[in-house]
């Protein structure tokens, strides 16, 4: 059955943007500051943008730019005219909004993209929700009136404006009708109108990324018989329960595995050769208000050091770390070097009290994403007093990045 999401909710801010790392939506529970509509002060000027000089001299109302009377706005409804009747080739349009100034190719379907169109779905692309499925449209990654596919090992999809421009007028009414509903990518057919998948897109995908992003890393996108069940090394905290709600995990034979270790002290790299190899090694703080009994930084250099004892160079590996807004700022700091990145903040907000926040490094899609981050303009170290006196924490720290686990449905088999 075809069902449509319509996902108008706030999106996530930018604290701070990621560095490169060496090995690499809608949240309806996390608060974001600010959204799409509104304008970083990394985000350039929008050619409808006027400022106000009024105060500065009456001589001056305003300031327009001068590509808003002289180039018209892109459509996407003018894709089929431009290549139907004007003859233009699908290459040299966006086929994400319909601009004629192209930067490059779609990774997935033929067509052009325009520069802001690059960088969004650069940014946003591997972005989930909860659920389990993208966060986005996977043409566009900006309409948000969504149906999903239905294939199991799917979780994409596609935006009712793409439909009815690239494939026909109608189309997307046609797709709720059907039942089920397998999405461009995943049906043997690779044309519906204009809308052309490309043979090998999940190459091209990470082609895309080594081309265009200057910070963010991706592996290659398995093909669905490729994938294998997931292998994960748990220390501190144990995330099993959150694996096993998006079927990484299970009871059957065959199903992936998790290996979880409280205290890693005693352990040295022959246990880790003994016990792996692992794909996805986790790591945490103690949460707020649980007593520990070592100092709050020896958790990230013992998850430190076993990550050295895991990392495979040849291989496909992934591997996340959190801290529950227990570490110093200057411990904080020490692991974003360590790691090569910078953390990323999410919270949990209930009306007007943040009941429970952590930070994140890690090498996984769309963790490092600008979208991912939330805006938090507050003293940390005073937000986790009183996250501690009042003891309103209600989940658990793992529960806040469930989503940021999804991506690797990309590359590791699941399981009903």
């Amino acid at each position: 059955m075809a069902v449509v999401l319509d996902s108008d909710s706030g999106e996530m801010g930018s604290l701070s943007e990621a560095a490169p790392s060496s090995n690499g939506g809608s949240f309806p529970d996390i608060i974001s500051i600010s959204s799409e509509e509104e304008m970083s002060p990394s985000r350039t000027l929008r050619p409808s943008t006027t400022v106000s000089l009024e105060k500065y001299s009456s001589a001056v109302i305003s300031i327009s730019s001068v590509e808003e009377s002289n180039t018209p706005k892109p459509r996407r409804e003018n894709i089929a005219y431009e290549v139907n009747f004007k003859e233009r080739n699908i290459e040299e349009i966006c086929i994400c909004c319909g601009s004629l100034e192209i930067r490059t190719q779609h990774p997935l379907f033929q067509g052009g993209m325009c520069a802001p169109c690059t960088e969004h779905l650069l940014e946003r692309f591997f972005l989930c929700d909860n659920d389990g499925y993208k966060t986005d449209c996977a043409i566009c990654c900006w309409s948000k009136s969504l149906i999903m596919c239905d294939d199991p090992t799917c979780n994409r999809c596609f935006c009712e404006e793409c439909m009815d421009s690239l494939v026909c007028s109608g189309f997307s009414d046609e797709i709720k009708k059907k039942s089920p509903w397998i999405c461009f990518l995943c049906a043997p057919q690779r044309a519906y109108g204009l809308l052309k998948r490309k043979r090998r897109w999940r190459a091209e995908l990470k082609r895309f990324y080594d081309q265009e992003s200057n910070h963010l890393w991706i592996y290659q996108p398995l093909q669905t018989w490729d994938k294998k069940p997931v292998r994960v090394l748990s220390l501190f905290d144990n995330i099993t329960q959150e694996l096993k709600s998006l079927g990484f995990l299970g009871e059957s034979k065959g199903n992936g595995t998790l290996k979880y270790l409280d205290d890693v002290t005693d352990v040295t790299r022959i246990h880790i050769e003994e016990w792996g190899p692992f794909d996805f090694i986790f790591g945490s703080t103690p949460p707020i208000g649980n007593s520990y009994q070592q100092p709050s930084a020896w958790y990230f250099y013992q998850y430190f050091r076993i990550l050295q004892y895991v990392t495979p160079p040849e291989r496909m590996f992934f591997w996340m770390f959190v801290d529950n807004l227990v570490l110093e700022e200057e411990d904080r700091d020490t692991a974003s070097r360590f790691f090569q990145m910078e953390a990323v903040l999410r919270y949990k907000q209930h009306d007007d009290t943040i009941q429970n926040a952590v930070h994140i490094w890690s090498n996984i899609p769309s963790v490092n994403s600008k979208y991912s981050a939330s805006a938090l303009y507050v003293d940390l170290s005073l937000l986790a007093k009183n996250i501690l006196e009042t003891r309103i924490f209600s989940q658990r720290p793992a529960t806040l990045i469930k989503d940021f686990f999804v991506p690797l449905k990309e590359y590791f088999r699941t399981f009903p």
